[in-house]
């Protein structure tokens, strides 16, 4: 595979000049917590549905990623190939990506909510070698789907199933009978260098079908190391990620943050309100960080089971909106700080408050940019605005910035200057404090997952009975937002909301992504060229919702 991250040399000498790139990769920091203390408690990997749990040192861990190194070489792997990793949140994921590492390969994170429809167009826009799943992950045989879809997919050699039993199983991946011999094989020379892809990982867009972005070493290091330093974390922090590390939260504040950092990392693989606050107490975890559902939910658990948060310093909170009254409930309840944030897949974070702000800043602003990334708020014509409280088009530039979108150069939105088009829309404060408005691309963000509009409406115009179909978002509480699809039926016709979702069903869509709330209409407002008003649609919405 040959990657066009077209962005990444234009900027290179200017990043490092800043000190702002490292040129140090997951394989560094990873020979580092090795050097400084091999002995030590590295990651915890918790399966909540049983409750089992796995301890690793740095040494063990370092054992099971020669494993995963040899085992794909086996398979074929190396350099620039695609290992396509659609594991839980857990100790092979981990091991997975540090073996693709050590020898040249490219990771691709997918989420285990993904189905056929997402997933073939990834697997095969991404040219994917080995596709890793789960045999069973809550309740759906991922093996039987990965089988199902192979002979569409003509790069894909291999299919490794972990908690199978047969030759494919991520057992016999990890079991090289001459690992000694081999092991040797698996040198520096292999490994891929801070400028070189080294993650893959596909985000929804308004374009029709998801974007793979590529990022180096340097661009995603570059964003954590001033993010950890802003936030005070250190070798003595204690990581918990329950946030799908498929998704760039959990990949790299659950993974590479606490290599970075020498720190000890603890992973569940699905959500547990009651387990996630029995892990904060039993091992004293000081950090962590999802969205506002996650931090309802830690909150209430902790009230009813009265488990001590005591260690918890830090709940960073991205994705949604925070309102007022839960800050204010979390920080009583939890004794932690919140902290908002801002970020993009092609970014990490971009912005926090500050630990140092009054509290009530989590909930009225998104924060400031980190250092090395520069912010624009622009009018309509493109030209930059200070003033505070106009909302306009945000543009970010700086170090964390993304190598571009794989095979779509065209779809990079950075201008001759550098600055990355976000798409969203925000407003800047007299301190310089930002809060994100809206979004000018068609994107609902349901529980800090982008739901791809326009694949859904899509879908929903191919049902018999749809004539037209528009999908926006409305305020949730609890989620940030969710989807709801507004129809005009074909004359004659209807559509019941089990209807709907039986056909999103049938299209291979996760549950996420499906609208859930229908309104049918005889007509929907439109501009005189046909373009549908959505803007109207989500007046009418909230109106009638009484928002």
């Amino acid at each position: 595979m040959d990657f066009d991250a077209v962005l990444i040399e234009p900027r290179r000498a200017a990043m490092v000049a800043a000190g702002l790139w490292l040129d140090k990769t997951a394989d560094d920091f990873f020979d580092a917590c090795l050097a400084t203390n091999p002995d030590a408690m590295a990651l915890s990997s918790i399966t909540v549905a049983n409750g089992a749990r796995r301890d690793l040192t740095w040494a063990q861990l370092d054992l099971l990623a020669n494993r995963a190194a040899l085992g794909l070489r086996k398979l074929g792997v190396g350099r620039n190939d695609v290992v396509t990793c659609q594991l839980p949140n857990g100790w092979e994921f981990v091991a997975t990506y540090l073996g693709c590492s050590r020898i040249g390969a490219v990771f691709n994170p997918v989420m285990p909510m993904f189905r056929e429809h997402e997933l073939r167009f990834m697997l095969r826009h991404g040219e994917s070698k080995v596709f890793l799943v789960p045999k069973l992950f809550r309740g759906f045989d991922h093996e039987a789907m990965a089988e199902a879809m192979q002979p569409d997919l003509p790069d894909l050699r291999h299919i490794v199933v972990a908690g199978g039993a047969g030759a494919n199983s991520f057992d016999a991946l990890m079991n090289t009978p001459a690992f000694d011999a081999d092991l040797a094989t698996i040198t520096p020379e292999t490994r891929l260098g801070p400028d070189d892809v080294c993650q893959l990982i596909y985000t929804s867009g308004t374009t029709g079908e998801p974007k793979g972005v590529m990022h180096t070493a340097n661009t995603m290091y570059a964003n954590l190391a001033p993010f950890a330093d802003r936030l005070g974390m250190g070798a003595d922090d204690v990581i918990l990620m329950f946030s799908p590390m498929a998704h760039q939260t959990g990949f790299m504040y659950g993974l590479l943050l606490p290599l970075m950092l020498k720190a000890r990392f603890v992973l569940m693989d699905t959500w547990d309100k009651a387990m996630a606050a029995r892990t904060i107490e039993g091992d004293g975890v000081t950090w962590t960080m999802a969205s506002t559902p996650f931090l309802l939910d830690l909150t209430g658990a902790m009230e009813e089971l009265g488990t001590d948060p005591q260690s918890l310093r830090i709940f960073l909170c991205a994705g949604t909106v925070i309102p007022g009254p839960v800050v204010e409930r979390a920080q009583h309840v939890l004794g932690a700080r919140v902290i908002s944030a801002w970020g993009m897949t092609e970014n990490g974070a971009v912005t926090t408050v500050l630990p140092s702000d009054p509290s009530q800043r989590a909930a009225q602003t998104d924060g400031v940019p980190l250092p090395g990334i520069e912010l624009q708020i622009r009018d309509r014509d493109g030209q930059p605005v200070s003033d505070p409280g106009f909302e306009g088009d945000l543009y970010v530039r700086g170090c964390s910035n993304f190598g571009g979108y794989l095979k779509r150069p065209h779809w990079n939105n950075v201008d001759a200057d550098g600055w990355f088009d976000t798409g969203d829309i925000a407003r800047r404060d007299a301190e310089g404090y930002i809060r994100i408005c809206g979004r000018s691309k068609d994107i609902i963000i349901r529980g800090a997952e982008n739901i791809p509009v326009v694949e859904v409406e899509a879908a929903l115009f191919k049902h018999p009975a749809v004539q037209t179909v528009a999908i926006v978002g409305y305020p949730d509480d609890r989620l940030g937002e969710r989807a709801c699809a507004f129809v005009v039926p074909k004359p004659g016709q209807s559509l019941s909301f089990d209807a709907m979702t039986a056909h999103l069903k049938s299209h291979d869509f996760a549950i996420q992504y499906w609208p859930e709330r229908l309104e049918l209409r005889e007509a929907l407002p439109a501009t005189a060229s046909g373009k549908i008003q959505k803007f109207e649609l989500r007046r009418q919405l909230r109106e009638a919702m009484g928002l």
